[in-house]
């Protein structure tokens, strides 16, 4: 009864480990979280006033699918600001969070057979996008020596008849690495030569630390952005997940393309939350600076622990939220006489064990790694890595 397009798709065992989670802390069992992929932080009080407001106004109807022309309007003038590109608002979707603006994106660019690039490790509903669309997923993979990012000459290389799209996210989800200006310099030239396109996932952009800063590649010159769709959003720059706002922006044929395809899907994004992203978008963002500031402390005290802890080690992330903590030393211990063995193993142990919650590397790609969030507190940062210090302590 089910259709193929359906039957690709994974499980995902992220949600696996949430659910079993969510079930131990249900029966009482204090369990500490590193899965989540969102700030800990409030939504600011302006942005709730903003929705606040809106709803007092009546403005709980329909509006246009491709969002409301103030927010895209905002959009436009936020890349220009921000990102040193131009575009127009008939060049930019809202849609219901950054996740969907993706899908949109891939389901009006991807074809049964088309090749797309994803650099790995890679967050988890890149791949099962591109499956869901019909296409086959090429992996780059990346490593520690090169700070878990694909070089030009390796896209370049993984470029055949067949590529039609390259899958670029910086900062990254899970390993927090931010590709440099030199980098994707590179980068944009081997797209515009090899004449595919490129989805740019910059839902992190704001979250950078020290002297990193986020370049967008369509910052490059007309070519590059003429074959890049930008997808950003508010969820992690203004703690807004739960309000379900992203938006993509592009050359106004794929534009058209998605909003056509979102017109028969879920129409336009809740009439508040738009509301909510439009002063976002243009208030104040002092918060996302004392934001920032805070995940920069927690960054350095989850590092040190980690770096700690024998048989884990990770390098020190220069975006977004997120340690990937390499277990390869772990994996041939064993525990109850069994050997560990995979990520989803020892994500399982020390859920039940150690009583701490982690995100198998598996489903980003790579099997030796967990990724951990540090959207916590510096308590449940301090607690959590004693507890799976002591758990290791007693792998044999």
């Amino acid at each position: 009864m089910l259709s193929q397009r359906v039957k690709v798709i994974s499980p995902s065992p992220t949600l696996a480990i949430t659910a079993k989670a969510n079930a131990l802390r249900a029966q009482g069992v204090d369990i500490i979280g590193f899965g989540a992929g969102e700030p800990d932080f409030d939504t600011p009080d302006t942005i709730k006033r903003a929705a606040v407001d809106a709803i007092n106004a009546g403005f709980t109807k329909y509006t246009p699918t491709a969002g409301i022309p103030e927010l895209r309007s905002a959009v436009c003038d936020k890349l220009k600001r921000d990102n040193g590109v131009s575009y127009t608002p008939d060049q930019v979707l809202v849609s219901c969070g950054a996740k969907h603006s993706l899908f949109n994106a891939v389901m009006a660019l991807v074809d049964p057979g088309d090749e797309v690039i994803i650099p790995a490790p890679y967050w988890v509903s890149y791949a099962e996008m591109v499956r869901c669309a019909g296409g086959v997923v090429v992996e780059i993979p990346t490593t520690a020596a090169d700070g878990f990012r694909a070089t030009a000459e390796r896209i370049a290389q993984a470029v055949t008849p067949r590529t039609k799209l390259l899958i670029l996210n910086s900062p990254s989800n899970p390993t927090g690495m931010v590709y440099n200006p030199q980098e994707l310099e590179r980068i944009a030239r081997v797209v515009v030569d090899r004449d595919i396109a490129c989805i740019s996932d910059e839902i992190y952009e704001k979250i950078v630390y020290g002297d990193t800063r986020h370049v967008s590649i369509a910052s490059f010159g007309p070519d590059i952005q003429a074959r890049t769709i930008i997808i950003n959003g508010v969820s992690k720059s203004h703690s807004m997940t739960g309000w379900r706002i992203g938006y993509a922006a592009g050359p106004r044929d794929v534009i058209a393309a998605m909003t056509n395809l979102q017109d028969h899907s879920t129409s336009n994004a809740t009439s508040i939350a738009q509301k909510a992203a439009l002063e976002a978008l243009t208030g104040s963002q002092e918060s996302v600076a004392t934001m920032v500031a805070a995940f920069a402390e927690r960054r350095d005290a989850i590092v040190r622990l980690v770096n700690e802890i024998p048989g884990m080690s990770c390098l020190t992330p220069t975006g977004a939220f997120y340690v990937w903590v390499d277990c390869t030393a772990l994996m041939a211990r064993s525990f109850g006489g069994a050997p560990i063995g995979s990520s989803l193993r020892l994500a399982e142990l020390l859920l039940t064990e150690a009583k701490v919650a982690v995100i198998p590397g598996i489903c980003f790609g790579n099997d030796a790694y967990v990724r951990l969030s540090y959207a916590t507190s510096m308590r449940n940062i301090s607690e959590g890595l004693a507890r799976i210090r002591d758990f290791c302590a007693e792998l044999s």
